[in-house]
């Protein structure tokens, strides 16, 4: 009896370790990810994550700092630096660009919002029913998109020109001696910017919009025929309401754009008489012979603040509504 005892032992002693085996065999065997995976993933997240951190999150919050510093851009900023408030107090009482700079984005934002845009979700409307030479037409509006603001400023400039320009000569201004100076007369020349920004502006929002309207449910325009609603109350009862992600893009990309003007007006007239804009405020005292960067940082708060209003407000109420 004993020696059975002791030869039966180990044998079972040995049983737990043979099924340990098996279980940590069967966990490595139905493992997701591998080694080669994890890194893979590591990389994928890990290089963009940090090409955002280094050239936005970083700038970004270098500039929050140097708001509030009198750095010449020579050197690393020290303590004696440190301004505090003046920076913004200045720029509010006694900088005498800020306000018309001001004033002139808020205009941009509110003819993008409701001149340039509508009619950008216009014509998609238009071009959704399937009207004979639609792909013509989507390409003709959609050329300017493909133009930098640059291109497009050199291209209106031309137009604009007072004696040998197309809207003078069409307009017969010419012959009759009432010639205008579209981009000379400070009273005007800011919403002749504004017209040449929304012939490329249209462009991206018609074929975003375009885009959406093409992944709505058809049965949802024959529910609302068969209630007995025309085309208009369609829109704006079905077909609107189905979009609002499509929405919440157009007024971010519409706030963006307005907000970040900078490269037309700028090569009209390097953004003075009538022009001024905040991201040119920004250029002129950040790169420039006085080279305030510290008060230009100043200014980029300010724009960034401006920027993230509309955008937040919009966000907030469009996740409420579809809570």
């Amino acid at each position: 009896m004993a020696n059975t005892t002791t030869t039966t032992a180990p044998a079972r002693a040995a049983k737990p370790e043979a099924g340990a085996v098996a279980i940590s065999a069967r966990r490595r065997r139905y493992t997701v990810l591998t080694r080669h995976d994890r890194v893979l993933l590591a990389l994928m997240v890990g290089i963009p994550l940090g090409l955002d951190v280094i050239l936005i999150w970083g700038p970004t919050l270098a500039s929050v700092v140097l708001s509030f510093t009198n750095w010449d851009g020579i050197g690393a900023p020290e303590a004696k630096n440190f301004v505090g408030l003046k920076n913004y107090q200045f720029m509010f009482t006694g900088y005498t660009l800020f306000w018309p700079a001001f004033s002139h984005n808020i205009i941009w934002l509110l003819w993008l919002t409701f001149i340039a845009t509508p009619l950008g979700m216009l014509f998609a409307v238009l071009l959704d029913r399937e009207i004979r030479g639609s792909r013509i037409y989507q390409s003709v509006f959609y050329l300017p998109v493909v133009l930098s603001l640059v291109v497009v400023g050199f291209m209106w400039e031309l137009q604009y020109f007072p004696t040998d320009g197309f809207i003078n000569n069409a307009l017969g201004l010419v012959k009759s001696g009432r010639i205008i100076d579209w981009l000379g007369d400070s009273r005007i020349n800011l919403y002749a910017i504004l017209g040449a920004a929304s012939w490329r502006h249209i462009g991206y929002i018609m074929i975003l919009y375009l885009a959406g309207l093409k992944s709505v449910d058809p049965s949802l325009r024959e529910a609302a025929k068969v209630d007995g609603a025309n085309e208009i109350q369609t829109f704006f009862s079905v077909i609107f309401p189905v979009m609002a992600p499509i929405n919440v893009i157009i007024v971010v990309i519409t706030a963006i754009e307005a907000l970040r003007a900078f490269d037309i007006a700028y090569i009209i007239n390097q953004g003075k008489n009538g022009l001024e804009l905040l991201s040119i405020l920004i250029t002129n005292n950040s790169i420039s012979e006085a080279s305030l960067v510290g008060f230009g940082s100043t200014i980029a708060v300010v724009l960034l603040v401006i920027s993230l209003g509309p955008i937040v407000l919009f966000l907030s109420r469009t996740m409420k509504t579809l809570a």
